[in-house]
């Protein structure tokens, strides 16, 4: 496993992130708890989750299926980099959502609680609140490092505007600020290339890309097709407004020698601002594909040949302006 520091931090994380979406509703808690095992076996140690993961068995679910896990000691934790995110309403009161001081600290401890752990290694806030002032955001992450309970500070779903604002503003309070970003990034969604990632090279903001795989788009869905797997209607309707794209990038994946995921993923580790991309496999077999990844070297032919599939972006304003 290779392993690099999370943006300018000196916070060292595996090129892979197991994101952890999945455990608890979708997946097991034994199954989860293997694929976590598995995980650490294979030198993966940077785990994502969010506070309000748990969809249909109930919000906080899946932190209290990594909580359970750590509860089987084994230096489990110890060993583990562990981040997870706080926005999302746990509740229906007023309070119990977004970014105010308050929701921030009793969101932390009660993160804290379910995961039967004293520190978060990566405290992110899910979205961007924009009624809530840096000021009093950046003064609740101070207490929170101050006692111990948050070791860095991440983003999520934020625009390069807003994380210029967030590292300004931490500066002014002589304060660490941002360390990471995660956003959404892939070989078909590649937006973030106008603005996000030369704002986060210029602050030292790790990119943390979430849905690699374009909610399976790529990860050879074709050729599943073809054989009998359909998915919804709103998949169905993305595949064939990119089908020609896809066409074309799954016969170069069979071209290379590679299954479509894995190349996907390999992609993402070969851009400079990507830290880590987040797998949230269901299923063993779905981390061993991820795994493979970690293998796969492509070179300056191949990544152009991308390039031409999926057209990226140039750095803003240069996209667009001379």
């Amino acid at each position: 496993m290779d392993y690099t520091h999370l943006g300018r931090s000196g916070l060292s994380v595996s090129r892979l992130c197991l994101g952890t979406m999945n455990f608890g509703w979708k997946t097991e808690e034994s199954d989860a708890h293997a694929i976590m095992d598995r995980a650490l076996a294979d030198g993966v140690n940077f785990f994502d989750t969010a506070n309000v993961y748990g969809f249909d068995a109930g919000k906080g679910r899946t932190e209290e299926v990594l909580g359970s896990w750590f509860a089987q000691g084994g230096e489990r934790r110890e060993k583990t980099v562990l981040a997870t995110k706080v926005y999302g309403g746990m509740s229906d009161w007023p309070n119990d959502t977004f970014l105010s001081a308050r929701n921030i600290v009793r969101a932390c401890e009660a993160s804290l609680r379910r995961m039967q752990t004293d520190w978060i290694d990566l405290y992110q806030f899910h979205h961007v609140d924009l009624r809530t002032p840096w000021e009093e955001i950046w003064q609740a992450c101070e207490t929170l490092v101050a006692q111990g309970k948050v070791l860095y500070v991440g983003s999520s779903n934020h625009a390069a505007w807003q994380i210029v604002a967030a590292n300004e503003a931490a500066a002014r309070r002589n304060f660490q600020g941002l360390v990471s970003e995660q956003s959404h990034y892939n070989l078909l969604t590649r937006l973030v290339e106008l603005e996000v990632l030369p704002a986060a090279q210029h602050y030292g903001v790790g990119i943390i890309p979430w849905s690699p795989l374009a909610g399976g788009l790529l990860g050879g869905i074709l050729e599943k097709q073809e054989g009998g797997r359909r998915g919804d209607a709103r998949t169905q309707e993305r595949v064939e407004t990119h089908r020609p794209a896809l066409e074309q990038y799954e016969a170069f994946c069979r071209e290379i020698g590679h299954e479509p995921g894995e190349v996907a993923l390999a992609w993402l580790l070969h851009q400079k601002a990507v830290t880590a991309p987040i797998v949230g496999p269901r299923t063993m077999a779905q981390f061993d594909g991820a795994l493979r990844a970690l293998d796969i070297t492509l070179d300056d032919g191949q990544l152009a040949r991308l390039d031409e599939i999926f057209p990226g972006y140039k750095p803003a304003p240069m996209e667009y302006a001379w």
